[in-house]
């Protein structure tokens, strides 16, 4: 009938408006029944749909465990829908977890780049039956929805993986994305792997945009090819024998320091049955010619202190007709009394100014004052030890903890290819390795002990040749030598229980404090009252630390920086040298307004240098100064250039450089003296040289770097060389650890010749 359409529309016209009206509600939408049964779903099929605001799909997926078998299971879902405000969500409900993800998956990368990936997978964690509870029914929920109101498409697959079990010495191979993490599991519940594959990757080649999708990449594309074997950690035996032998190998060095203390007891004691012991022409001169000082006319006597006159600041026996014999006891001196003699400072302008120095001219303050003010150095290193060393030992077992808890090898910089763990430590043998640091320093201690308390039952005995002869006894830069080479293993051993570009500083920090304090002594051997107080010692390795930490965080690519250490490390090169070369008497006049100093000193340039050119005054002290500088300069021309991103190990190049340099001078002038070198500072030089050249060719054989991704510095892990539990980075611990000790020992014994020589015939360089 024609008039049928427009009867029904009348009758419908009721309802339109009641539904147009405002405020009245909606219609209910029709919706999946939450009681209706899930849809039974096949494993290795692929099921494909649509879901929306009103409509969700639930597939359920059951199978058998039987005991003693894994039966794990992977979930792949895939999207064509790009809108991430309408994602599609899969939950995936088991007996004990749930486990939930949306597709697209967006991943961050750098600089607030976007990557979306549209095909997702995951593997659920099986429940093993076990004999006990017999075959287990296991029952899976796939739940996918979206509330896109015009619906999202999407593909489903669920699988069995058949090798989900990892296998010791068995090979495992296959591919991961970001998206698509792979979960390997080791029987017996010991551990399982979880393979994540960032979205960038520049080691890999880095990555690119695509102008059409401004935030996607062709590394949505990109996938792992993946190889893993499971080998067998090593047997306790080898735990127990490389323990073992590290223990062995530097107690030995104690066996050969107890029999070197034998012989020479017993040398010492046929010499003073014989009454053989004593200066060659035996009254206690022993002459000694000096190079320069034998040309003039004064020969080899000019600038040496008369005999029968002795300064305040000297203690002369009272065989000798000098002052009453006074108690060498530190205990009866105070700080407050060092340089309280004003005749002494009155002549220090005269004395350290004179063309030929020896070493009576610069020992003249009271032996119990200079003792006592060098100890410092020995409790204020144990003092910054304790509050250096906790605050790291803390901040490394944080970082350990991490990488137990969240298993990220990403974190630590480990040769994974020889890194032994044990207990909590992942690396056992890198810290084991650092044994010998303690082991050498405390014995190095027990040395330095033993010289000092023979020193001093010597000056109790009143033995002239303690007092008078020999360069002057102080023990504190030793003692602080032996405990800085003790917190240079503790602090390497910290730095390797997770070492990375934060923490370096740790393994560096005393090494600059022992590249210092050899070159303090070496000056004190010869300036015994004019070195520097331990105070402004250890400011200025203060600052020099504050500098690295500076040139760890702002020196990779800053030029500014790099601008302002170069000049920085120029000015203090010069300004260390002019003190060196004045005898510590070179001072600016800051009250003179008129600049009158700069006026000066362009006038003795213009008339030593250019006018007449003359010969320098200390000409030894200006060839090891102006040499110095060169090196110096040169260090600061190469930072500014290359700007290294290491600076802790550039920093530490500088000072190993500049002592190795003052060394060599002093050996140098030494032997232009006329002085021996006697066996044993002989066999040490040489023992140390050969050591540092074998330590050193093992520090460059570079297993690890953290200079690069975590995946570069894989690429140079390397296997076990030593009792299949050390690699080549512990045998350098091994090796330089003992060279530090001997060069210590060098220090320590390089003078002795000049114990039966008059301080006033020592000359000074």
């Amino acid at each position: 009938m024609p008039g049928c359409p427009r009867l029904a529309l009348l009758c419908a016209l009721p309802w339109l408006l009641r539904a147009a009206a405002p405020g009245s509600p909606a219609p209910p939408l029709a919706r999946r029944d939450p009681h209706a049964p899930a849809r039974g779903a096949d494993f290795d099929r692929v099921y494909s749909g649509v879901v929306n605001l009103s409509t969700e799909n639930i597939y359920s997926f059951s199978y058998t465990s039987q005991p003693g078998q894994v039966n794990a299971v992977r979930v792949h879902v895939n999207s064509s829908s790009e809108n991430l405000d309408y994602p599609v969500l899969v939950v995936v409900r088991q007996q004990k977890e749930v486990l939930s993800w949306q597709v697209p998956l967006p991943f961050q990368g750098l600089y607030q780049r976007t990557y979306n990936y549209q095909e997702v997978s995951r593997t659920l964690c099986p429940s093993e039956a076990t004999n006990e509870t017999g075959p287990l029914e296991q029952l899976i929920f796939v739940d996918i929805a979206s509330m896109a109101p015009l619906g999202a498409q999407y593909k489903l697959l669920v699988t069995k993986i058949k090798h989900f079990q990892l296998q010791t010495n068995v090979a495992f191979h296959f591919t991961a994305s970001p998206s698509q993490p792979q979960k390997k599991d080791f029987p017996g519940e010991q551990f399982f792997v979880v393979f994540v594959i960032k979205p960038e990757d520049y080691a890999c080649g880095g990555s690119f945009f695509i102008q059409e999708k401004k935030n996607q990449t062709w590394n949505l594309q990109r996938t792992k090819n993946l190889k893993v074997t499971v080998v067998p950690s090593i047997k306790e035996s080898v735990f127990v024998k490389s323990i073992l032998l590290s223990f062995l190998i530097f107690f030995s060095f104690y066996l050969g320091c107890l029999l070197i203390a034998f012989v020479h007891y017993i040398r010492f004691q046929r010499k003073s049955i014989d009454g053989s012991f004593g200066s060659n022409d035996g009254s206690g001169t022993l002459a000694v010619s000096h190079p320069i000082a034998a040309s003039t006319p004064e020969g080899s006597s000019y600038g040496a202190i008369d005999e029968s006159s002795s300064s305040p600041g000297r203690q002369m026996s009272s065989s000798d007709g000098g002052q009453p014999y006074q108690s060498d006891s530190d205990s009866s001196v105070e700080e407050s009394d060092f340089d309280t003699m004003p005749d002494i400072e009155s002549d220090k302008n005269v004395i350290r100014t004179k063309m030929f120095l020896y070493l009576s001219d610069l020992s003249r303050k009271d032996r119990r004052i200079i003792s006592k003010k060098y100890k410092i150095y020995f409790w204020n290193i144990i003092t910054i030890a304790v509050f250096y060393a906790l605050p790291v030992i803390q901040l490394v077992i944080t970082y350990q903890t991490v990488v137990n808890v969240t298993g990220n090898q990403d974190i630590c910089y480990y040769n994974f290819l020889c890194a032994h763990p044990l207990g909590v430590l992942s690396a056992f043998n890198n810290i084991l390795s650092n044994l010998g640091h303690v082991l050498l320093g405390f014995l190095f201690l027990l040395i330095v002990l033993r010289r000092d308390i023979l020193h001093r039952r010597a000056l109790d005995a009143k033995d002239i040749f303690a007092k008078e002869y020999g360069i002057p006894k102080h023990f504190g830069l030793f003692y602080a030598m032996g405990i800085a080479l003790m917190m240079e293993g503790v602090l390497s051993a910290c730095y390797h229980i997770c070492p990375n570009y934060s923490n370096f500083q740790f393994d560096t920090s005393f090494m600059y404090m022992i590249a210092g304090l050899c070159m303090l002594k070496l000056y004190q051997t010869r300036h015994p009252d004019i070195n520097a107080s331990a105070y402004a010692a250890y400011a200025s390795f203060a600052f020099v630390i504050t500098l690295t930490v500076l040139g760890v965080v702002f020196g990779k690519n800053d030029i500014w920086f790099w601008i302002i250490f170069s000049a920085i490390h120029i000015l203090a090169s010069l300004a260390l040298s002019t003190q060196i070369y004045y005898m510590g008497r070179f001072k600016i006049d800051v009250s003179d307004t008129d600049l009158g100093i700069f006026r000066r000193a362009a006038m003795v340039l213009y008339t030593d240098f250019i006018h007449q050119c003359s010969r320098p005054l200390y000409m030894d002290r200006m060839v090891l100064l102006v040499v110095g500088n060169l090196i110096n300069w040169s260090f600061a021309l190469f930072g500014l250039i290359y700007r290294p991103r290491d600076f802790a190990s550039y920093m530490l190049g500088i000072f190993i450089g500049n002592l190795l340099l003052y060394l060599a001078f002093y050996i140098i002038m030494k032997l232009r003296s006329s002085e021996k070198v006697l066996p044993i500072p002989l066999f040490c030089i040489v023992a140390t040289a050969v050591v540092w050249a074998a330590a050193l060719y093992f520090f460059f054989q570079n297993l690890s770097s953290w200079e690069g991704t975590p995946a570069e510095s894989r690429e140079k892990n390397r296997e076990c060389v030593l009792l299949d539990f050390f690699d080549e980075h512990d045998i350098w611990h091994f090796l330089s650890a003992t060279a530090l000790f001997f060069s210590f020992l060098v220090l320590l014994t390089l003078d002795d010749d000049l114990d039966v020589v008059r301080r006033d015939q020592i000359p000074v360089f």
